[in-house]
């Protein structure tokens, strides 16, 4: 079963497919089945052309897995992993010329 364990809106700064993106939404994903699971980071950019545009696009979409292994969720390693999450998820946006603006969230953040 795939949660999204934490997710958020950010305002961002990016180019791709030739389209501005002002936005972007932040994420921590959890994969289980049959007593194995993965955790990844996950951001996707998008437009965000005006404050009620939250129509997301996948063409740019990028994640790093963070766990995969033997186990159920854990509130301890959920934490863990969401204390790196920032850092992680500006490594993805680095690799591919884009920017979180961290002190510009579109919204509060969610948990599942």
């Amino acid at each position: 079963m795939v949660i999204n364990v934490y997710e958020q809106y950010f305002k961002a700064e990016a180019v791709f497919s030739d389209v501005k993106r002002n936005g972007a939404l932040v994420m921590l994903i959890s994969d289980s089945e049959a007593g194995f699971i993965t955790y990844k980071a996950a951001v996707t950019f998008f437009p965000h052309r005006d404050e009620e545009d939250f129509a997301v696009s996948y063409d740019a979409y990028f994640e790093k897995e963070l766990y995969q292994g033997k186990g159920r969720r854990s509130r301890k390693k959920e934490a863990e992993y969401l204390e790196q999450l920032q850092g992680t998820i500006d490594e993805l946006a680095k690799e591919n010329n884009a920017s979180i603006l961290w002190d510009e969230p579109l919204g509060e953040a969610r948990r599942g």
